[in-house]
């Protein structure tokens, strides 16, 4: 009698060995800002801004103080030997603007830094000791709160005089109080979690805490409010340029090649028209970065 062979069980299939990318919080935000396309082209634009403010000299076709006062020459239209015309001193305009991009991105990042320095200062010490510390920050800016920021700026350069200095010691005065409040929220909300517990518990001092374990994982909003912070400090810039107590003559500026105009906007409108676009430009391209840098960011868009 033939005996059946049984049969052999199953061997279990070998599954494919695959490696699974980490993806890190940056990188998966970098990935969702290269999608949102309003934010790649403020960035795009604000790329540019620092290659003009860097370059500027070199692109500019002349000085930004070269006068012609000759027939023809003045309030001169846009054309092949001046792009953007020439103002009512025979200056071209286009060379102007972009002497006028250093003053403008000067004044974005020291004003910010300004911010982020008192800010960062003020909200940490705020946040993580709390208590009467607390009380007397945050009464500090309810003062600071309590004045309309614009006017507190002009009321500062009135005091100290006009010029680009006293631009950026006022306008990094009035602009710390938001970034302060922002970041004691932000110090918290984290001062609680478990690894600070525990930093704490191995006998970390409160500077390390907070500097190595507090601010970093709160840098996400700070860099939307300081993205922001800075197309803000650009059109407060120009703002206090028009008026006359920013930028000085001749020194370029965007403000005040504005306010050199206003007398002939009707006559030459290119006068007017050419700094105010951008501006504009520039101040839309800030807060579309931030806009955009919020959206990827924020963990409830996950």
């Amino acid at each position: 009698m033939a005996i059946e062979a049984l049969p052999r069980p199953a061997q279990p299939r070998a599954e494919p060995i695959t490696h699974h990318r980490t993806i890190s919080l940056w990188s998966d935000a970098f990935d969702r800002l290269r999608r949102n396309m309003m934010a790649m082209l403020g960035l795009a634009v604000i790329l540019l801004l620092v290659v003009l403010a860097m370059a500027g000299p070199a692109l500019a076709p002349y000085g930004y103080n070269e006068q012609r006062l000759i027939a023809g020459e003045v309030n001169r239209g846009p054309g092949w030997a001046h792009v953007l015309g020439t103002d009512d001193f025979g200056r071209d305009v286009f060379s102007r603007i972009l002497y006028g991009a250093r003053t403008a991105l000067a004044v974005g990042v020291i004003v910010v830094g300004i911010e982020l320095v008192i800010g960062l200062t003020v909200g940490s010490l705020a946040g993580y000791y709390g208590a009467w510390l607390d009380a007397l920050f945050m009464r500090l800016t309810d003062i600071m709160f309590a004045f309309p920021g614009l006017l507190f700026a002009i009321m500062i350069v009135a005091v100290l005089g006009p010029g680009l200095t006293n631009v950026f010691v006022a306008l990094g005065v009035v602009s710390w109080p938001g970034m302060a409040r922002l970041v004691r929220g932000q110090v918290l909300s984290i001062r609680q979690r478990d690894y600070v517990e525990a930093a704490r518990a191995v006998g970390g001092s409160a500077r390390r805490i907070i500097l190595v374990h507090v601010l970093p994982n709160s840098l996400g909003p700070i860099v939307v409010a300081a993205s922001l912070g800075m197309g803000t400090a650009i059109l407060a810039e120009s703002s206090l340029s028009f008026i006359g107590i920013g930028v000085q003559a001749p020194a370029p500026s965007w403000g005040s090649m504005i306010n050199e105009a206003m007398n002939e906007w009707r006559t030459a409108p290119h006068l007017v028209l050419a700094p105010g676009a951008v501006i504009a430009v520039v101040v839309f391209a800030f807060n579309f970065l931030g806009d955009g840098l919020n959206d990827a960011l924020n963990p409830r868009r996950r």
